[in-house]
C-alpha cells in the first residue's frame, strides 16, 4: 500500500477541477445521524433495499415509476407479511406485466425480508442494527449485508446505505480509478484485502479532514475521471 496523498491536496485538485470550494461543496451528498437512521421502520428499509437491488443494471427512473405497484404488491414492504408469500405468489408477482418481470430479483425481495427480520430479532430492529454499525468498519456492514441478504454485493449494498443516510463511501469508477492509480489499493475491490486497504485509507482521510466517508469519497471522484458519482 502506498503512502497516502493529503486530503487538503485531494480538495485542492477537486476545487481547481470544479470551480472552487463553494462548488464542489454543492456536489456532496448528505448524511443522518445514527439517532435518526434508528427512527426508520423496517419495511421502509426493505423498500429502499429492494428498490435499490431492481436499479442495479436497470433504468432507474422505470424502477421509480413502477414502485408504488411494489408497494402494493407486497404488502408496503412489511417484513412479516412478505413472509407469507406462497412461492406461488411469489412466481405471480415475478412475472407479472405490471411491475418487473425478473424472478431472482423478486425473490430478493423476500430473503432481503427474512434478513431484516432475524437481525431486527437481534437488535430490536433492523434500523438500530444499521444506525449503531461503526462506520471505521463501514466494509464489514458492506460485507455482512451481501453474505446474510440477497443481490446487494458490488455497490448495492452500498447504494442502499447511501439511500438511507447512513454514513460510507462509494467505490464508483472514478474512486476505484484513483485508489489503484495511486497505489493506495493493491488488491481486488472485491476482495478482503482490498475492502481493508480502502476502509483503512478513508479512515486516515476522515482523521484528517473532519469530513464524512461519504464526502471525502464524493471529492475524490470530483477530482478524477469524468465524475461517475
Amino acid at each position: 500500500m502506498a503512502k497516502l496523498e493529503k486530503f487538503a491536496d485531494i480538495l485542492a485538485r477537486a476545487c481547481e477541477r470544479k470551480g472552487g470550494l463553494a462548488h464542489v461543496e454543492m456536489r456532496l451528498p448528505d448524511t443522518l445521524l445514527a439517532s435518526d437512521i434508528a427512527q426508520y421502520s423496517d419495511a421502509e428499509l426493505l423498500s429502499v433495499m429492494s428498490k435499490r437491488v431492481f436499479q442495479s443494471g436497470f433504468v432507474w427512473r422505470v424502477v421509480e415509476n413502477k414502485w408504488p405497484a411494489y408497494e402494493k404488491a407486497f404488502f408496503n414492504f412489511e417484513p412479516t407479511k412478505v413472509l407469507m408469500l406462497s412461492p406461488e405468489q411469489i412466481q405471480q408477482r415475478a412475472s407479472d406485466a405490471t411491475l418487473i418481470r425478473h424472478q431472482k430479483k423478486t425473490q430478493a425481495i423476500v430473503d432481503n425480508a427474512y434478513m431484516i427480520q432475524s437481525l431486527a430479532s437481534q437488535h430490536g430492529s433492523f434500523a438500530e442494527f444499521i444506525a449503531n454499525w461503526p462506520v471505521d468498519d463501514i466494509v464489514g456492514l458492506w460485507q455482512l449485508l451481501k453474505k446474510q441478504g440477497a443481490r446487494l454485493g458490488g455497490n448495492t449494498g452500498p447504494y442502499f446505505l447511501r439511500a438511507i443516510g447512513k454514513e460510507t463511501f462509494i467505490l464508483s469508477n472514478d474512486v476505484q480509478s484513483y485508489l489503484k492509480a495511486t497505489k493506495v489499493v493493491d488488491a481486488s475491490f472485491s476482495s478482503k484485502t482490498g475492502l481493508q486497504q480502502t476502509q483503512t485509507a478513508f479512515n486516515t482521510w476522515q482523521a484528517e479532514s473532519g469530513l464524512t466517508l461519504a464526502e471525502i469519497s464524493q471529492i475524490i471522484a470530483l477530482g478524477v475521471g469524468d465524475n461517475h458519482v
